[in-house]
Order: C-alpha cells, then sequence, then structure tokens
C-alpha cells in the first residue's frame, strides 16, 4: 500500500512537468504574435506587455483543461485580443497619451521622415477608428503580413469571411484617408 501512495505523487508530479514543459514550448512559438495584436490594439508597448502577460498567465492556468492544443497559438491570440480590447475600453489615460505632443528628435530630420511619419500616424488613426473584428483581421494580414490561412485560423473565421473582412477594412481605410 505504501508503494502505491508514493508512486501517486511521482505520477502527478511527471504529468504536470510535461504539462508545463508543452506549455512553455508553445508559449515560445506564440509568445511574439501575443504582444503585436495586444499591440496592434493598444498601440502602446507597456499596455501590450502587460496585456501579453496576463493572457500567458490565463493560458497557463486554463492550459491543462484545453481540449485541442493545437489550437492553442489561435486561442492564445484571441486571449490577447479580447484583453486587450477590454483593457483599452477600461483605460482611460490612453486617450490623454494621444493628444501628448511628442517631443522632437534633436537630430534634423528629412522632409521624407515627416511626410513618412505622418501618413503613418493618419494610418494608424484610421485603423483605431476600424471596428474591432476589421482591425483585428487587417492587422494581422496586412500589416503582420500572415496568410489568409493563418488569419483565419487565428481569429477563428472562415477564410471567405477573413478575406471579406480585409477587403471590408481597406475600403473603410481608403475612405478614411482620402
Amino acid at each position: 500500500m505504501r508503494e502505491i501512495a508514493q508512486a501517486v505523487p511521482r505520477f502527478l508530479t511527471t504529468d504536470v512537468r510535461d504539462i508545463d514543459q508543452e506549455f512553455e514550448a508553445r508559449l515560445k512559438d506564440s509568445s511574439t504574435l501575443a504582444f503585436r495584436v495586444a499591440f496592434s490594439v493598444l498601440r502602446h508597448h507597456q499596455d501590450a506587455e502587460d496585456v501579453a502577460q496576463e493572457a500567458f498567465a490565463r493560458a497557463y492556468r486554463g492550459f491543462a483543461q484545453l481540449r485541442d492544443r493545437e489550437a492553442f497559438r489561435a486561442w492564445l491570440v484571441r486571449m490577447a485580443w479580447r484583453l486587450a480590447l477590454d483593457h483599452r475600453r477600461g483605460d482611460r489615460r490612453r486617450m490623454i497619451r494621444e493628444q501628448v505632443p511628442v517631443e522632437p528628435n534633436d537630430e534634423p530630420s528629412s522632409e521624407q521622415q515627416v511626410i513618412a511619419a505622418e501618413r503613418a500616424r493618419r494610418l494608424w488613426e484610421a485603423i483605431d477608428r476600424l471596428p474591432d473584428v476589421l482591425r483585428l483581421t487587417v492587422v494581422l494580414a496586412s500589416i503582420q503580413e500572415h496568410s489568409m490561412k493563418e488569419v483565419a485560423a487565428l481569429t477563428g473565421a472562415p477564410e471567405g469571411t477573413v478575406k471579406s473582412r480585409v477587403f471590408d477594412a481597406k475600403k473603410l481605410l481608403k475612405e478614411m484617408l482620402t
């Protein structure tokens, strides 16, 4: 009887270690993408890191119950996206940050750098005004350069829906920027 009691904890410990190792391997493969998704929503590095860390913690707590571990990447990305949206909704300081003018660099910038920076600012402002679903899709497909199939897997939407969303987002962006 004593041998059985000693064997059970060892078995459970090994199982937990295996789950931890699998989680770490899958997280290593997906962590950068989770941060990028959070950053695409929040547009602030520190907030995106905080949201990504929260997504990692929640993923760790729920990993053992995840039925399809092959879907971990998409699950983590959706979690980071939802957390980023929640963070953005609750963080009024973000509006203040966007209104604070950026201090110019001491080095003189060329006219092309100023024009490029202005275009990028206007583009990101337009992207921020897109509906959440369109914003995520266009950022993953057009800015992060994922294929339509990858975006479909990451968002859980059919590939045809992803294509439609990218088209709609680009159309809205064109209207906003002209």
